[in-house]
């Protein structure tokens, strides 16, 4: 599942315990290059990094006005965007307390720059650059290196 017009953006992320210390991991394929990327945190939440890993790819672009298909397992980020959760969630400015605010106020704004569609994909399921990314987000949870989740509201 290669996007033919522009970038391919695979990403996954992971919580030991919920919460607990937790990484992201991506891949970003573009005319046949491979990017991987993966960071480590010490405090932070599933669905934290799900929306994290999504944030980092693609703010490691370099110019706006990309064409992206994402490929996520998370149902929570791919219906935020999708069903448009995010824009009520936006233009009431979260009211009712939503959470990881931080996170999806960072992600709109670097939405805007580019065209994306979110692609829903079963996690586990043999897609092998969604396992991959989930090989890479629970390394980085488990490895060295763990940064602070600044926004995580434990």
């Amino acid at each position: 599942m290669i996007n033919p017009d522009g970038l391919t953006i695979y990403t996954d992320g992971a919580a030991r315990g919920n919460p607990g210390r937790g990484g992201y991991g991506a891949i970003l394929m573009w005319k046949g290059h491979k990017k991987e990327i993966s960071q480590g945190y010490l405090h932070t939440t599933n669905n934290r990094m799900e929306l994290m890993s999504v944030i980092a790819a693609l703010e490691s672009l370099t110019r706006p006005g990309v064409i992206i298909h994402i490929y996520s397992d998370s149902k929570y980020v791919v219906q935020a965007v999708n069903e448009k959760w995010l824009d009520k969630w936006i233009a009431t400015d979260f009211k009712g307390g939503k959470k990881n605010r931080d996170l999806w106020t960072r992600y709109y704004n670097i939405s805007r720059e580019h065209q994306i569609k979110f692609i829903w994909v079963k996690g586990h399921a043999s897609n092998p650059f969604n396992q991959r990314c989930d090989e890479l987000a629970t390394a980085a949870a488990d490895g060295k290196g763990l940064i602070e989740d600044s926004g995580y509201e434990g």
